[in-house]
């Protein structure tokens, strides 16, 4: 489109300067998009790489999936570096849910690794015992394992990666990190529970495996 003025002149209309500039607008504003979708995808490329890194709400799913389950249930869970001697506590206050009593017999870990013990010196314990002597659950009963949290009774479980042996949960997929300012989270991509239900005067063993089990790591102590 073009405009006459006076004398003979001929003036191009803004019109069509200005459509070069819409389009070169048009794809600068596609090339920002792509470079904070790269980066977006980068980022959660790093999350998910990094051990420890588990989000917030993740860790919030997990203990709502745990505190559901059924029959056991995991009601409050920890964990931490001792101080002392370098390993990871793990402490879980588990409720049977069920309608028929429980006996524990193992902690699994992921890859099937299990933990059939744990260790104690207090409240009438002394060394290291079997699960099953002492996990024995009504319907709504809780019991724990805990240790290094400041509570009088102590049942130690120790977090590990590698296989189980003991009072050893192998398996995790991260663990705490002895470090006051970041001590991570422990991470298992599953874990589950051995043990064996009573229901009129049978006694069934049974298996309970569930997904992830991810917990904020409190400072080392």
């Amino acid at each position: 489109m073009v405009i006459l003025k006076a004398q003979g002149a001929i003036v191009k209309s803004s019109a069509t300067s200005a459509r070069p500039m819409l389009g070169q607008g048009a794809t600068e504003y596609l090339v920002l998009l792509a470079v904070v979708l790269i980066v977006a995808l980068v980022s959660v490329a790093l999350l998910g790489f990094f051990p420890g890194m588990a989000s917030d709400s993740q860790i919030t799913q997990s203990q709502m999936y745990w505190q559901s389950a059924t029959p056991i249930a995991i009601t409050e869970s920890g964990a931490k570096v001792n101080v002392g001697s370098g390993v990871v506590n793990l402490y879980m206050r588990m409720r049977n849910t069920g309608t028929y009593p429980i006996r524990i017999t193992g902690i699994v870990g992921a890859d099937g690794a299990k933990a059939t013990q744990f260790w104690s010196n207090t409240c009438g314990v002394s060394g290291t015992v079997n699960i099953s002597d002492y996990y024995y659950m009504g319907p709504g009963e809780e019991k724990y394992f805990v240790h290094n949290f400041g509570t009088a009774c102590g049942r130690e479980l120790q977090a590990r990666t590698g296989v189980s042996t003991g009072i050893n949960v192998g398996g995790a997929s991260s663990l705490c990190q002895n470090s006051s300012a970041s001590p991570g989270v422990l991470d298992y991509k599953t874990l589950g529970f051995e043990y064996i239900v009573y229901i009129e005067g049978q006694q069934i063993t049974k298996k309970q495996i569930g997904k992830d089990f991810i917990v904020k790591c409190l400072p080392p102590a």
